[in-house]
């Protein structure tokens, strides 16, 4: 199948995938604010609607205890392979909208760049394959592969309920590999498949005090404010050199060698890129590793928030009530999300001063993963990227997580194939997110030259055995 006709076809409907692209992103699919429901259920109608449209068979709505999955297939040869693409619409919020130059859901072109909540986190990489699909089938009225789409609606809040979905289904998902485009290139002209991702875990920990706000005039420094209570159990989670002091929490980090953290120094972003894309002058973390490696081979635990007393405008002398932060850990292997979790809860137990109480709440596990970059599958998007961007990816660790990649290793036995299309610059999580749109057309492309290279791969492939990791 000649993929030439797939890629005119891409190059001479750019406008109107962009135009489709900011209908996307125009719902405020938030999958961490319960009130926005109404606003996800509406997001995935039409992200169905739209596969319909181009062509995608066994079109499927499927609901959750949560947010629902949006299913399509294309399973039409027998003597070709089987992909599954995964990708998720739900966002995460737009606050703080004082940060944003124009409004996150109101998509607006500028500087080339489509921006918007979730341009490239993730409806902007999902929509990449969508295109590549649609491209194929209006063109010679067949993929090259079998297809099936799974994208979800509850990503940025942990996956809680894809799982259950695979693991429910495995039968009828099987596949040779998982192709996922969430992640990010090094630079604009230089493309980049992550082979690591780590783990994660999110909790909340509240402190309380008094039953209600008290004058801190009258009871100030006679009451244990719990604002101050939390702020010490905070800061009390790193030492001075940046190392996380939960007794136990390293005991799991596994060493690597001098040969694979030398190849990352030559792949990965340098120190002076990583603090050129954070707009900062000066690194912090743990001594004796690079700023790349410290984001990667590296656990932390960061504060993502903290609330209490009084946030508003003018002054209100009050000790409050409780105050309540927002932690995250990024764990890598061999760390069990579940164990931190309990080592977590005996370390603020032992820490925390008589004088107040503490509710902790995790959430969110997330196990780390391992993908072998030999695999023909990942070496097929490797040799796409080079057809689209006239040069091969470079293979590098994440320091993000995506939930679904250890649930595809460990319920289906696949690998997934992490093809980034993000910027260093495209403010993932952050305020005025962007997708550049030249990265968006070579995108597309990308994927239809990946589809036409994976037709060749066998119907299951060889997992390499440990010995050939080149880890």
């Amino acid at each position: 199948m000649d993929p030439h006709r797939a890629l005119n076809y891409a190059r001479a409907g750019r406008k109107r995938f962009v135009s489709e692209l900011t209908e996307f992103l125009r719902f405020p699919s938030v999958s961490s604010q319960p009130e926005r429901a109404g606003d996800l259920r509406r997001c995935a109608a039409w992200l169905a609607r739209h596969l319909k449209k181009i062509g995608l068979d066994h079109v499927r709505v499927i609901p959750t205890k949560g947010n629902p999955i949006v299913y399509a297939s294309w399973r039409r040869t027998r003597d070709r392979p089987t992909l599954i693409f995964y990708g998720h619409y739900d966002v995460l919020p737009g606050e703080p909208l004082s940060e944003w130059r124009t409004p996150p859901f109101v998509p607006t072109l500028e500087n080339n760049a489509l921006h918007a909540r979730g341009a490239a986190d993730d409806k902007g990489q999902l929509f990449s394959h969508v295109k590549a699909i649609e491209s194929y089938l209006k063109t010679e009225g067949a993929l090259p592969v079998n297809v099936i789409c799974i994208f979800e609606g509850e990503e940025e809040i942990g996956s809680p309920n894809l799982s259950y979905f695979v693991e429910r289904n495995r039968r009828a998902l099987k596949a040779i590999a998982a192709v996922i485009s969430d992640t990010r290139m090094i630079s604009a002209d230089q493309p980049a498949i992550s082979y690591a991702q780590r783990g994660g875990l999110r909790a909340e920990i509240e402190v309380h005090g008094p039953p209600q706000e008290l004058h801190s005039g009258a009871f100030g420094g006679a009451v244990h404010n719990p604002a101050m209570a939390l702020c010490s159990i905070i800061a009390g989670l790193h030492d001075e050199e940046g190392r996380v002091t939960i007794p136990g929490f390293y005991d799991e980090v596994r060493e690597w060698s001098g040969k694979e953290r030398s190849s990352m120094a030559r792949s990965g972003p340098s120190d002076d890129a990583i603090l050129r894309d954070a707009k900062v002058e000066e690194g912090w973390g743990e001594p004796g590793y690079s700023l790349y490696e410290r984001t990667t081979i590296r656990p932390d635990v960061s504060v993502n928030g903290i609330l209490g007393g009084h946030t508003g405008h003018g002054a209100k002398g009050v000790i409050p009530a409780s105050a309540l932060a927002k932690i995250s850990f990024r764990l890598v292997p061999d760390q069990d999300p579940h164990r931190i979790a309990q080592l977590l809860r005996d370390h603020i137990s032992r820490v925390t001063p008589s004088t107040v109480s503490v509710t902790l709440r995790t959430m969110s596990s997330i196990h780390p993963a391992l993908i072998s970059r030999s695999h023909s599958a990942v070496q097929a998007a490797s040799h796409a990227y080079r057809k689209a961007f006239g040069k091969p990816a470079v293979f590098i660790r994440s320091g993000g997580s995506i939930p679904v990649v250890h649930t595809f290793q460990n319920v289906l036995g696949i690998p997934a194939v992490l093809m980034g299309f993000g910027l260093p610059d495209d403010n993932i999580h952050g305020p005025n997110e962007k997708f550049h749109l030249p990265i968006f057309y070579k995108a597309v492309e990308t994927c239809i030259w990946y589809f036409k290279l994976a037709s060749t791969l066998g119907h299951s492939i060889r997992e390499p055995q440990a010995k050939e990791w080149s880890l």
